[in-house]
């Protein structure tokens, strides 16, 4: 059995797609999240300094990026066009609820 490992999944929007496309695919991104609430562990969007917004950051427990790449795909918002790009890295945290972790 392989060792989950975190990771931060970083989602650019593509400007070309309007908020009425992210406002019909949005209960169906919620609930796709919250059916995979056990390795999606956090979501929500990156906002500019207007509100609008400009991507998503998640962040998953997974075995592999493998596994998170496929997570991506299956995101309603994935076949939209609406993510520009995406970004899977492995993340590593050393601060939490003030205080080091290592």
């Amino acid at each position: 059995m392989e060792t989950k490992v975190p990771y931060a999944v970083l989602f650019e929007d593509n400007p070309d797609k309007g908020t009425d496309l992210r406002a019909r695919h949005m209960p169906a991104h919620l609930a796709f999240l919250e059916k995979n609430a056990a390795k999606i562990t956090a979501a929500g969007p990156l906002l500019s300094s207007l509100g609008q917004p400009q991507g998503g950051l998640w962040l998953v427990e997974a075995e592999s990026e493998e596994e998170v790449e496929a997570l991506v795909k299956e995101d309603p918002f994935w076949p939209t066009g609406l993510r520009l790009s995406v970004r899977v890295v492995t993340w590593k945290q050393v601060f939490a609820d003030g205080q080091r972790l290592i």
